[in-house]
């Protein structure tokens, strides 16, 4: 006879299991705050889904120091700064439509190939370059000319750059116009992808972290539209910017349009600024018309930065009072009227200069006095570029690869020259051509078969 096992004893009720030696791990499992991976999150029996990052599900407030008229807000804490040091912010907001209304209007005359202005970001731009230190590395979008002018770029080198001549230490003419860089100004050379800075920034700001001579002075500062930050490149930068970590401080220009897409059209969340609690980093939505309040925001980001190691997320809040490009009409998909609007109602520079009247610090007599200033150095600059020729044509060819050059180049560089000993004086429209260049590419020619 073959006696049933104990188990179905058991469920016969003719004999009863044991207790087992280690009977609490048999206990049902209770997850607390502490078993969730990497959370401190409390347990709750609530369904409670949510929608915002604040607690009371109200929207992300935005910082402001200046109101409308110039006048500190009750409680805002003022930069600090003297009379001189808020002159040279007011003239370099000046500096920037001065030059967009010439650099535009040359473009227009088929004078260079193409432009961007900062038309109603002229806050952002320089008081975000006034936040930071001059070493810091900045990976730029589009806007930033300011940054390099307020680092004393120049405008021999700017207008040197929009028209690809002799002067272009960005680029030796090879790049479109706005497409600036400087390693002597810690700026990284714009490229026209968009939203490729944006893990660059992250390695450049972890490099920083490395080196033991500036990881307690430098971060990376990278600038991208709020348009950018639909692309798949700002999630990998501020991942990796937030885990590796690394001290990069993001800017985050929302000027309501991503070329005709408005900003209501792009995403659906809170801005910009909801999105870097997600990612662990501080956060600060801040007026980008309030050229004070910028600076206030980016100097303590850049603290935090430095002093947690990771990155911050800055979104400034402004509008894109000029076109995208020379390329975009934007009265097609927007009224003349609202840019109307916003250029009286809330203007940047307005703004601060009524901010230097309050103290005594500007009057009509030094506005009239600096525009016309401003003006006829940017003209001098203009027309001393215009006469300048490029680069000697084999420079099209260097500084492509380092170490020994491949053969493709090579190729490339006979091919060439080899057309202009055919052609170069036979065909007009060469012939014209190549007395645009120093020695009239006669260093290609030389090198003919």
């Amino acid at each position: 006879m073959i006696r049933p096992s104990r188990f179905v004893q058991r469920l016969a009720g003719k004999a009863t299991l044991k207790p087992l030696k280690h009977a609490h791990l048999a206990r049902p499992y209770a997850p607390s705050a502490q078993n969730l991976p990497k959370s401190n999150s409390p347990i709750v029996s609530k369904l409670d889904f949510f929608n915002s990052v604040t607690g009371d599900g109200t929207q992300i407030p935005t910082y402001r120091v200046l109101d409308g008229a110039g006048k500190p807000l009750e409680g805002a804490e003022l930069p600090e700064m003297d009379e001189a040091y808020a002159r040279r912010l007011y003239e370099y907001m000046q500096l920037l439509p001065t030059l967009d209304n010439v650099l535009y209007n040359i473009q227009r005359q088929g004078k260079i190939s193409f432009y961007m202005t900062s038309y109603g970001e002229e806050a952002t731009i320089i008081g975000s370059a006034a936040g930071l230190e001059n070493d810091d590395e900045v990976l730029g979008q589009y806007r930033e000319m300011g940054v390099l002018l307020w680092r004393g770029f120049g405008l021999d080198k700017v207008m040197g750059q929009c028209f690809g001549n002799e002067e272009d230490t960005s680029g030796k003419g090879r790049q479109m116009p706005v497409h600036f860089g400087s390693p002597e100004h810690h700026f990284h050379t714009i490229s026209s992808p968009l939203g490729t800075q944006i893990p660059q920034a992250a390695g450049v700001g972890f490099a920083l972290r490395r080196d033991p001579n500036r990881r307690s002075r430098s971060i990376a500062a990278c600038y991208f539209g709020e348009g950018a930050a639909s692309e798949g490149d700002f999630h990998a930068g501020l991942m990796l910017a937030s885990t590796i970590p690394a001290p990069t401080l993001y800017i985050a220009r929302n000027n309501g349009f991503a070329i005709s897409t408005p900003s209501s059209e792009q995403y659906h969340g809170d801005g910009i600024a909801s999105r870097g609690p997600g990612y662990g980093i501080d956060t600060i939505r801040v007026d980008g018309n309030d050229v004070l309040a910028v600076i206030n925001a980016v100097r303590e980001a850049r603290r935090r930065c430095l002093g947690q190691g990771r990155a911050v997320l800055i979104e400034a809040m402004s509008y894109r009072v000029g076109h995208h490009s020379t390329s975009d009409d934007s009265f097609a998909y927007r009224p003349r009227s609202e840019v109307e609007d916003r250029k009286r109602l809330d203007n940047p520079i307005l703004r601060f200069r009524y901010f230097l009247e309050s103290r005594g610090w500007w009057n009509n007599e030094a506005e009239e006095e600096l525009k016309a200033r401003l003006k006829a150095d940017v003209m001098k600059a203009f027309k001393r570029s215009e006469s300048l020729k490029r680069w000697e044509l084999g420079e099209l060819f260097t500084d492509v690869y380092g170490g020994e050059e491949p053969w493709n180049i090579r190729e490339q560089r006979q091919e060439l020259a080899t057309l202009l000993k055919k052609y170069g004086n036979a065909w007009e429209p060469w012939r014209k051509e190549l007395t645009k260049f120093k020695n009239n590419g006669e260093d290609l020619l030389k090198s003919a078969p």
